[in-house]
């Protein structure tokens, strides 16, 4: 019964880990007031035919605050690229050398602030909801351990734990969602 018992929280933490890890890739997508590579990551480039991440075609750095440099392995897809970040949902136009490309980030709006803290506040959400739904698959699972034998008190204490890892998790993505929100609004 232990065994299954802690089977049981061992997949429920390990599929909530992965919950956090997916909400801590998805905020770094949404845009700060500091220049980040990762808000490429999702940017696909068709490179012969495919679509290819960017990042598997260039390198990123970010030189000064505002800006990104991109600089393309093989010269020859630069206008690839730029289309590419024309297509995407950036919002930032590319300029282009031949060479290199850089994306020189617009300073952030009031507005723009709060509608980036709203898409964040849905992500947050999201994540809460999906950690809700481990939470409820785990006590399911743990509900019919009584099938096998289980006494009321063991249910109970093992849903109190489940409780007390979701409360654990949960308090990690507020904390996430307060430190990108701050980082969002900070002029």
């Amino acid at each position: 019964m232990e065994e299954e018992i802690k089977k049981i929280m061992d997949n429920a933490k390990d599929r909530m880990k992965k919950t956090i890890e997916s909400f801590k890739k998805d905020i770094t997508n949404i845009r700060s007031t500091r220049a980040s590579a990762a808000i490429l990551d999702n940017v696909r480039v068709e490179y012969y035919g495919t679509p290819t991440p960017l990042l598997q075609l260039a390198s990123v750095s970010v030189p000064e605050a505002l800006l990104l440099l991109i600089q393309p392995y093989d010269k020859s897809c630069i206008g690839d690229i730029e289309k590419a970040l024309h297509k995407s949902d950036l919002g930032i136009s590319p300029q282009s050398d031949g060479n290199v490309i850089r994306l020189v980030m617009p300073e952030l709006s009031t507005e723009r602030r709060q509608e980036l803290v709203k898409q964040l506040k849905i992500r947050l959400e999201e994540g809460k909801i999906s950690l809700r739904n481990i939470r409820r698959d785990g006590n399911d699972e743990i509900k019919k351990l009584k099938e096998k034998g289980a006494s009321d008190d063991q249910i109970k204490n093992q849903q109190n734990e489940m409780q007390t890892l979701i409360d654990c998790y949960v308090k990690e993505c507020e904390e996430l969602y307060s430190k990108k929100e701050e980082n969002i609004l900070k002029v």
